[in-house]
């Protein structure tokens, strides 16, 4: 069952201004400047884009299919090779996932997680948003009792959201992730998001206690968490992708949410993580506003950034 399509294709394209200049903005200036289209071009593309965060390897593995792909085309023009490299990308990012089920689990629950910083909790906020507007009934649950700040600003935010949150007075994690489930279950709830604190990928105690919250859902819901959504920055490059590899060492991530790529250039690290890693990007977030949370689409992300 898909919930909602939440995509402002204007928003998008604006929002991701830094990032077109720094890659796509660069490949339209290097083929207009061609007279044909040779080995000198492939490896000047192949050089922008390994120069903003895409990734030797995946360059590498854009540029050999633009190689394979011209060959075999009688039409070798500019226009051409765009949309052999657009084409890639998409298939890069478009990596297939279960869509919601609500039909067979109530409450649907999704436990969000990220290190300090990334947007998390903010992101919790705006994803529930994004669901009372499906006419969804939705409960978070405040289990970031690491950052003192954290209850707080989650509880604006809910308010914002229009609705129901979990905050007990409690420093235990799994407790408030519990009560939240009994809440939600009492309530009738179609969607529990449990917001986790800011974890850092080298605090191990940290990490252990992420596993605990995972039994104390599970044992009051056994098919829960449903979903393990990562929250990352896409201002920090390359240092997402080992975030990506320190938090799969401690759980199952189901999903990735990008955050704050209207303010980088560094959005090209998106197509370096799906490619590496295969975890869908469910959503993206574009700005600070409570609407500015967007389903990812390949297609639209991709379009955004040559259009």
């Amino acid at each position: 069952m898909k919930l909602f399509n939440n995509i402002n294709f204007t928003k998008l394209k604006e929002r991701l201004t830094k990032t077109r200049n720094n890659i796509f903005n660069k490949i339209s200036e290097t083929l207009t400047k061609q007279a044909k289209i040779d080995e000198t071009t492939l490896e000047q593309i192949e050089e922008i884009l390994i120069s903003s965060d895409i990734g030797t390897v995946t360059t590498e593995n854009i540029i050999n299919r633009a190689r394979t792909l011209l060959l075999k085309e009688k039409d070798r023009s500019i226009e051409k090779l765009k949309d052999i490299i657009k084409n890639e990308l998409i298939s890069i990012v478009n990596i297939t996932y279960k869509n919601f089920d609500l039909d067979n689990y109530k409450p649907f629950v999704i436990l969000v997680i990220g290190v300090n910083g990334s947007g998390k909790t903010t992101t919790v906020g705006k994803l529930a948003y994004n669901f009372k507007k499906a006419d969804l009934k939705v409960t978070i649950g405040s289990a970031d009792t690491f950052r003192a700040a954290a209850n707080d600003q989650l509880e604006i935010w809910a308010n914002r959201a229009g609705v129901d949150i979990i905050n007990v007075n409690t420093k235990e994690p799994s407790a408030v992730a519990y009560d939240t489930i009994k809440a939600a279950q009492k309530n009738l709830s179609d969607i529990v998001i449990i917001d986790t604190a800011g974890r850092l990928h080298t605090q191990k105690n940290l990490m252990d206690e992420l596993n605990k919250i995972k039994r104390v859902i599970n044992n009051l819901l056994p098919y829960a968490p449903n979903e393990i959504f990562l929250v990352i920055d896409g201002t920090n490059g390359q240092n997402a992708l080992y975030q990506v590899n320190e938090f799969e060492k401690y759980t199952n991530i189901t999903g990735l949410i990008v955050t704050k790529l209207d303010g980088t250039a560094k959005g090209g690290i998106i197509f370096r993580i799906a490619a590496e890693k295969k975890i869908p990007i469910r959503y993206i977030g574009v700005g600070e506003g409570i609407e500015d949370l967007q389903t990812f689409s390949p297609i639209d992300f991709v379009e955004a950034l040559f259009d």
